[in-house]
């Protein structure tokens, strides 16, 4: 059965009864206040994904967070005030807290107390539908556990079958700390399974050339899995709608190819989350073309570019043809132009902001907007150019067929 954090379990929240959370974050050295108030907006959106309604964020200037409390004694203060006062349940930490630093500040608040890691943990247990994914979630869960027992543990819910027992002259936080390494040995036996099957079903795929969507969360890459493919990908306008890969075959004219929707990245996404789900990820790695889905719209959509790209680097896969995407063009337009620009101007600025992007990404990109269906059939006539290049390089013998 799948672990899950303490948002749903110890408070027993669900996503149909909305509780009311307050947000906390430190601006450090070398962090603007802009740049954090962009960090808590997408804390905010993780926050309501979750079945949160964010009342109020909390900012506060430190060389270095408190090594007790996070924050200084006079903002825990002041959010503790304002917690008693507004029936607040939830406080989220935007950056990651020690076990002993979310026991003092709960011991002070006197409310459940969690972190931006242990919130998309939460997330992608609630979304988590495969087998796979339940294991891969359920293992990043008790690593993220492991190292917090000692300062906030909660005691395990032992169960039937016992992992194992009280040894002799033990304390329960050994006890307990055994018992979360043995969960954590069994699940990665369990993925390791899973995983030799998924690459079987991979290596059955046959020749074909293979392309993977990527992108950060919530830019749009299901709804254009699902104009691609023609197909039913769930999507949805909520961080991490899409946990599990769904790979379809595409035909274009007569140019057949594997598309594959991948999870989204994000900023400060758990290092145990990457790592569990590293049989996910492999779709990018054996990918022979990716197509990096951009929200152009997003006010710090370079940004979410760059972490996508630093997230392809460390999985080696920085090198492969990418295509470029940027979705939401109607989005964009929306919040850049006034709507009594003259339009002249404003095909120049659009021409100008194409040029630039076709430019650095070597005339690797397309501009659309998915959901009005803008300018897909130059996507379509894109992708199919580069999916023929790489038959000729990878399936000489195959190429001549498909065209």
């Amino acid at each position: 059965m799948l672990f899950k954090t303490s948002l749903l379990i110890e408070k027993k929240l669900n996503y149909n009864n909305p509780v009311n959370a307050v947000l906390v974050a430190v601006i450090q050295n070398g962090q603007t206040e802009h740049l954090i108030i962009e960090y808590l907006d997408e804390l905010k959106f993780l926050a309501e994904t979750a079945g949160a309604t964010t009342l109020k964020t909390f900012t506060q200037k430190l060389d270095h967070p408190d090594s007790r409390t996070f924050v200084g004694k006079g903002k825990l203060e002041e959010i503790k005030n304002y917690v008693s006062r507004k029936n607040v349940e939830l406080v989220i930490f935007d950056d990651e807290l020690t076990g002993s630093q979310i026991s003092n500040i709960e011991k002070e608040l006197k409310v459940l107390v969690i972190d931006r890691s242990d919130l998309i943990l939460d997330i992608f247990a609630a979304r988590a539908k495969t087998a796979q994914a339940k294991v891969q979630v359920e293992l990043a869960q008790y690593q993220y556990i492991l190292p917090r027992l000692k300062g906030m543990w909660k005691h395990l819910e032992r169960q039937g079958g016992g992992i194992g027992s009280r040894g002799p002259g033990e304390t329960e936080i050994e006890t307990d700390r055994r018992i979360v390494k043995d969960k954590i040995s069994l699940l990665r036996k369990r993925l390791t399974e899973i995983d030799k099957q998924s690459f079987t079903q991979r290596k059955d795929r046959g020749e074909f050339i293979r392309v993977a969507l990527v992108g950060y969360t919530n830019v749009g890459k299901s709804t254009i899995m699902n104009l691609l493919s023609k197909s039913d990908v769930f999507a949805e306008n909520k961080l991490f709608a899409t946990l599990d890969t769904t790979t379809r075959k595409v035909v274009f004219g007569n140019t057949p190819f594997l598309l594959s929707d991948t999870v989204g990245f994000i900023r400060k996404l758990p290092h145990h989350l990457i790592e569990s789900f590293k049989s996910t990820l492999d779709e990018v790695r054996e990918a022979d073309v990716l197509i990096h889905v951009v929200d152009i719209s997003h006010p710090r959509y370079e940004e979410q570019l760059a972490v996508v790209n630093k997230t392809l680097q460390e999985l080696k896969s920085f090198e492969k043809p990418v295509i470029t995407v940027f979705n939401k063009m109607d989005q964009y337009e929306k919040n850049t132009f006034d709507q009594w620009l003259d339009p002249s101007v404003k095909q120049q600025l659009l021409e100008d902001l194409k040029q630039q992007w076709q430019e650095h990404t070597h005339g690797n990109c397309v501009f659309i907007s998915a959901t009005e269906k803008t300018n897909i059939a130059e996507l379509r006539q894109v992708v199919l150019n580069q999916v023929r290049k790489l038959y000729q390089v990878k399936y000489p013998y195959k190429a001549e067929f498909f065209y």
